[in-house]
């Protein structure tokens, strides 16, 4: 019998080919379901219809201010926050369940090991080889307000690792993972100028590049995932390298301005 209840938050646009495997994955252990959609022109608001009344269709503020409103609508224990292109596979599944029938629940929060899915094939190593914290207790948890790369800042208390795997559907096709990438770094540009953080130059932008591939492909043993590994390894040293330029584009447009 569950101790604890359980909300999972997901955002969306333009999803309609992928959500339906999300929201198939956690409905039957989540005890309500929370989805804002910013302006989906497919079918994504009305297949969430079919797994939850609570939709919501709302603008666009950026990645950290969308799941934090997302959040602030959840009203259970614990909220897994998990996107449209991502599906909890069954032993983890079974492992929240046994996690929500506990008492006490130990940790305040979880990361779930990602099983990232490019092309066929479920990366073991590289970047892909991580644990991301998307399971939190509610309350005294809160998301940055980050363009992208947004993460869940947990209330006090220790992290455990749950098994099975968060299974990500990154990519539709080469062509929409070149899409998401320039977006992201362009984002992430952004996002350092608005910090205060330096560039340094487009020399050290290459230097980056280099060093994201070869910690990708060579320490974090990308290369044992195969041709897709290598892609893999390549798509972050370039968007690595995008972000840095894009940096310091935004730089010398101070310098002009001022």
């Amino acid at each position: 019998m569950r101790k604890h209840s359980l909300s999972v938050i997901v955002i969306t646009k333009n999803e309609a080919d992928r959500i339906e495997g999300c929201l198939r994955s956690v409905a039957t252990i989540a005890d309500e379901i929370i989805v804002l959609d910013s302006g989906s022109t497919d079918e994504t608001v009305e297949i969430c219809h079919r797994y939850t009344d609570n939709v919501t269709v709302t603008d666009w503020p950026g990645f950290g201010k969308q799941k934090q409103r997302a959040l602030d609508k959840a009203s259970c224990d614990w909220v897994l926050s998990i996107d449209a292109d991502e599906a909890l596979d069954d032993e983890m599944k079974q492992a929240l369940v046994a996690m929500l029938e506990q008492d006490v629940i130990e940790h305040t929060a979880y990361r779930l090991p990602w099983g990232v899915t490019l092309y066929g094939k479920t990366l073991k190593y590289g970047r892909s080889a991580r644990s991301v914290l998307r399971l939190f207790k509610r309350e005294g948890a809160k998301f940055t307000l980050d363009e992208v790369h947004e993460t869940v800042v947990p209330a006090p208390g220790s992290k455990g690792v749950m098994k099975g795997l968060l299974l990500h559907y990154t990519h539709r096709d080469y062509g929409h993972g070149l899409d998401k990438a320039a977006k992201y770094a362009w984002l992430g540009s952004q996002k350092y100028h608005r910090k205060g953080k330096k560039s340094h130059g487009l020399f050290l932008a290459l230097l980056r590049a280099i060093w994201t591939f070869f910690l990708i492909y060579v320490i974090r043993r990308g290369f044992l995932d195969g041709s897709v590994g290598f892609i893999v390894a390549m798509t972050y040293a370039q968007v690595n390298f995008n972000k840095y330029v894009g940096l310091w584009l935004l730089e010398q447009e101070g310098q002009y301005q001022e």
